[in-house]
């Protein structure tokens, strides 16, 4: 459509209206008419548009909406996790559909929505029993690992799932396959460290140390241990670090895991020797044990005449001092065979004057001499080296037969196998040790408490005892204002009042003070 202006170039009444951007050009010279492409508008929000702005569009030049460029953006950052985390390139259409799915099509963009995101990878490998630590998903995204359970909790409800048990063996072997620390060990050693890992995770299990606690502190325990028992230097910081997990936690779980080792070497016969700081020298010993124990089928108390073991006789034998690695004394008949040349006189060892040789049997003796030098020389060699380990001591790192591999325990097995299983050591939770410990504690306290008041209550009737059962009141003297020391604190003096004030001792055992307190004493 032409216009009614003319040209500001070559004055001509050719001027046209651009289709694609709405300026003016001149159809005879070409040139575009600045200032000449203003649109009022109209009506208010409901006129028409402008030329460069569009209502509903992301932004100028751009032809996306704002939901497409939203979606867009979402599934960008649903590839991005995906890769960060290490997952197969066909989890991003499982991770996609479920996002897609719970928030109908919407996705979202926010802080909320990356561990969303997060939460639905989770999801994803536990329903197809694979491992994906939630600490590790936590790190990626960026967030709390209460926080992502909580978002892995409403996903879970709101698609109405029961997610397998966490699977923690396959957990320590995605660990040791992609921890830093291991990448540059020999694979034949990382197969060994694998099977042993396994055995002890799955004795793990037996033992109730992963029971009610996060997995992941465990495995770097066992990492750690098992890389000390193949001579393969990490520290228990960097493996840590590597799999997103607190120091402390793991050290603790790598303190109980010796205790545990430690209760199992008891029954061997030098266990009474065996402590936390040397169980890494006899874990040989303690774990050949174990694995024997475990694929042990008959009632005998240290017989495996399934698999022709005997517990006393290798005990007898690794007890015996006196093996050695070479003989001291010369066996006659084997050296005497360097001199024994067909139709000659034996030879006598009575002395070296009465020795009658000839020439030519000489020169058949020094031959026979040379064609075994190299083995007498290899020979020598061998003994020498074995006489050193003598010398230096038995080394465990240097020898790898103690480990077979060829027990179940070494294979992953349900939890009913593991707990019918018999590795020599039948532990209670250690938490329910740590109560056991704590009541019998508290009724030694109670007991103090009511020899106290006893002595306060009845002075003539009480006998002489020790410091531990004086009051508080006779701890502090009159004369110079000196106290005494004695193992008296606030929580004897707390459970002397809720005595004095008639509560039951079992009550007092389970440790609620306050809440007795508030009832039998505050509350009159």
């Amino acid at each position: 459509m032409e216009s009614s202006g003319s040209c500001k170039n070559c004055s001509k009444r050719t001027l046209v209206v651009d289709g694609d951007t709405g300026n003016l050009v001149c159809s005879s010279c070409g040139v575009v008419q600045d200032f000449e492409n203003f649109q009022a508008h109209i009506g208010g929000i409901t006129g028409p548009a402008g030329t460069f702005v569009r209502v509903g569009t992301a932004g100028s030049g751009s032809v996306y909406s704002y939901k497409q460029t939203k979606v867009y953006q979402a599934q960008k950052l649903i590839e991005d996790l995906i890769f960060k985390l290490g997952l197969a390139a066909s989890r991003y259409d499982e991770v996609k559909a479920m996002v897609e799915r719970i928030t109908e099509g919407e996705y979202g963009q926010g802080r909320w929505f990356p561990i969303f995101v997060g939460a639905c990878a989770y999801v994803v490998m536990r329903k197809d029993k694979k491992s994906l630590p939630v600490v590790e998903v936590a790190n990626v995204v960026g967030c709390d690992i209460s926080e992502l359970g909580r978002m892995v909790h409403r996903v879970v409800d709101f698609l109405d799932l029961k997610l397998p048990e966490f699977d923690i063996v396959s957990s320590f072997e995605r660990a040791i396959r992609s921890c830093p620390s291991f990448s540059g060990v020999e694979e034949e050693i990382v197969g060994r460290m694998l099977k042993q890992g396994v055995f002890l995770v799955q004795c793990s299990m037996k033992w109730y140390l992963t029971t009610g606690r996060r997995p992941m502190p465990i495995v770097a325990a066992i990492l750690v241990f098992v890389a000390e028992l193949n001579q393969v230097h990490v520290k228990i910081e960097e493996v840590a670090k590597e799999l997103y997990v607190a120091v402390r936690t793991c050290k603790k779980r790598y303190k109980e895991l010796l205790e545990r080792l430690v209760k199992v070497a008891q029954l061997l016969p030098w266990g009474k020797d065996v402590t936390v700081k040397n169980i890494i020298r006899n874990a040989s010993s303690v774990i050949q044990y174990m694995e024997l124990k475990s694929s042990s089928r008959c009632g005998g108390k240290n017989r495996f005449d399934h698999v022709g073991f005997d517990l006393d006789d290798l005990v007898a034998d690794c007890l015996n001092k006196e093996i050695g690695y070479r003989y001291d004394t010369c066996d006659v008949e084997k050296d005497l065979q360097y001199f024994e040349v067909e139709n000659s006189p034996t030879l006598r060892t009575e002395g070296t004057n009465n020795l009658q040789i000839s020439h030519e049997c000489l020169a058949m003796i020094y031959s026979n001499f040379l064609d075994h030098l190299p083995l007498i020389k290899s020979s020598a060699e061998i003994e020498e080296a074995d006489w050193t380990k003598q010398e230096k001591g038995y080394d465990i790192y240097t020898c790898r037969e103690w480990w077979t591999g060829k027990s179940e325990m070494s294979k992953k097995l349900l939890l009913k196998q593991i707990i019918e299983k018999d590795v020599g050591l039948n532990a209670n939770p250690p938490s329910f040790d740590r109560g056991n410990l704590t009541y019998q504690r508290r009724r030694e306290k109670i007991n103090a408490a009511k020899s106290r008041i006893q002595r306060i209550l009845h002075p003539s009737e009480a006998g002489f005892g020790d410091g531990k059962d004086l009051c508080l009141a006779q701890c502090i003297s009159a004369s110079n204002k000196r106290k005494i020391q004695v193992d008296v604190d606030w929580e004897d003096l707390i459970i002397e009042t809720l005595l004095l004030h008639q509560v039951r001792e079992e009550e007092i055992e389970k440790g609620y003070y306050n809440a007795l307190l508030d009832l039998h004493v505050f509350n009159l």
